[in-house]
């Protein structure tokens, strides 16, 4: 491109880190991880995994050797008062994914978290597993944490999970699917499915541990086999997974680099001054949120490999309509974004957005709207209608505890507003060491 560019490693990949520490928590013997991030989320993933039954033992930065769960997890006694303690924090992940895992398990496990945790539901598990004889009790508001699950493991048989909330639903019981004692036959019900590309993930790490499902798809003659990786979405009723009973295998792994937190510099390079050069993403890679460089190339910034670079160059940045169901977390990167554009941006198919660490939508309306431009939120999205960025303005950020409504205006900085949060220390959550690595970007482009 020309201009010399600002490098930035990206960080490991959270999602992948969370499936890599579940499967060789659940494998029977001892793997080896390294590139684990190190986070808040993954923290909370491993503390639970321990009181499962796991072990943990860190041996250096983002490595860690895990002993495996010799016959499963193991809970407390079924209605007694020592189920296992599973305090998730603020991680979602950490509990969608190990509400269906703990099915998998014996004894009883008690879900619990802090925030809003006990705000996001929980109950699409409780009803998908009720016919395999997995009992969720939710101690105050059906359907939301703090649950105790009551199970004596899997008998294998065909449910189905419905995904307009997250697929994370399914993901956790496709973790959970070997461990059961019969074959598991899982359809996608509902009206829609969200978050597509997390499902491939969780798919790609059980195959790499040794645990894969064979995934159909129907056609005009009946189901049949595909490549996980050749399924662009999910049309609930047209999908389905079939799991055989077996165990986790160990094995030594190196987790990739993390295409949701590198958003905030591939952004950077399309609003700021300079180029912005990314190390450490897979270019095939099965991450949603890849696209990425897609939308900030259809908003006109330039984009270009170089081996296992990507560099992201300024341009001529208009308004684009995109469809951001199958990588919600991209959200509040591309709609910062959209304020530096000419024209509207139009994001839909995001109402899922509401049940995340905040309400994003409504917290994104309300804090970008503080820099001039309009936001319009819609049922499913938003609509950002970008004004003239106040340059030397200060703006005081509410992040709502949420990373990404911090990491995202952070972008803000470049238009040489001076930003500030309640709680930037928040983004420790899923990237302890982005100020670190934001900070360069800011300097070099005299932000």
């Amino acid at each position: 491109m020309g201009e010399p560019a600002i490098a930035v490693q990206a960080p490991a990949s959270k999602s992948l880190s969370h499936r890599a520490l579940i499967c060789a928590a659940l494998a029977q013997g001892e793997s080896r991880l390294a590139g684990v991030l190190e986070s808040q989320d993954t923290v909370r993933t491993m503390g639970c995994l321990t009181a499962m039954g796991a072990g943990f033992v860190r041996l250096g930065a983002g490595e860690y050797l895990v002993t495996g769960m010799a016959d499963g997890p193991l809970g407390g006694p079924v209605n007694g008062a020592a189920a296992a303690d599973l305090n998730v924090g603020e991680s979602g992940t950490t509990c969608r994914l190990l509400a269906g895992v703990a099915a998998a398990g014996r004894g009883a496990f008690r879900i619990h978290g802090e925030g809003r945790m006990h705000q996001r539901p929980l109950g699409e598990p409780a009803r998908a597993l009720a016919p395999l004889g997995v009992v969720f009790r939710f101690e105050d508001t059906p359907g939301f944490p703090p649950v105790v699950i009551e199970t004596a493991g899997l008998p294998g048989g065909v449910i189905n999970v419905r995904l307009e909330e997250s697929s994370q639903y399914l993901s956790g019981i496709l973790l959970a699917a070997p461990l059961a004692r019969g074959p598991l036959t899982i359809g996608i019900g509902g009206g829609k499915a969200v978050s597509w590309p997390y499902v491939s993930l969780t798919l790609q790490a059980m195959a790499d541990f040794g645990a894969p499902a064979v995934v159909e798809v129907l056609d005009g003659d009946g189901f049949r086999p595909v490549d996980h990786a050749s399924v662009a979405s999910a049309e609930p009723g047209k999908l389905r997974f079939k799991v055989s009973p077996g165990r986790y295998q160990p094995r030594t792994l190196r987790v990739e680099g993390d295409w949701s937190n590198a958003s905030y510099f591939l952004a950077a390079g399309a609003v700021g001054k300079k180029p912005v050069r990314v190390s450490g993403l897979r270019r095939d890679s099965l991450q949603g949120d890849r696209a990425i460089l897609d939308i900030l190339a259809a908003m006109g910034a330039r984009v270009a490999w170089d081996g296992e670079d990507v560099t992201v160059a300024p341009g001529a940045l208009h308004g684009v309509d995109v469809d951001m169901g199958a990588c919600p977390d991209l959200v509040p990167t591309v709609a910062v974004a959209a304020c530096f554009a000419q024209g509207q941006t139009r994001i839909t198919n995001v109402a899922h957005l509401r049940i995340k660490e905040s309400d994003r939508l409504a917290a994104l309306a309300s804090e970008l709207t503080k820099t001039g431009c309009g936001v319009a939120t819609l049922p499913d999205g938003l609509v950002v209608t970008p004004a003239a960025l106040p340059s030397g303005a200060h703006i005081d950020f509410t992040s709502y505890a949420d990373h990404r409504l911090v990491m995202a205006p952070a972008l803000f900085a470049l238009a040489g507003i001076t930003t500030a949060f309640d709680n930037p220390d928040c983004v420790a959550k899923s990237f302890p060491g982005f100020w670190e690595a934001f900070g360069p970007i800011t300097e070099d482009q005299g932000a």
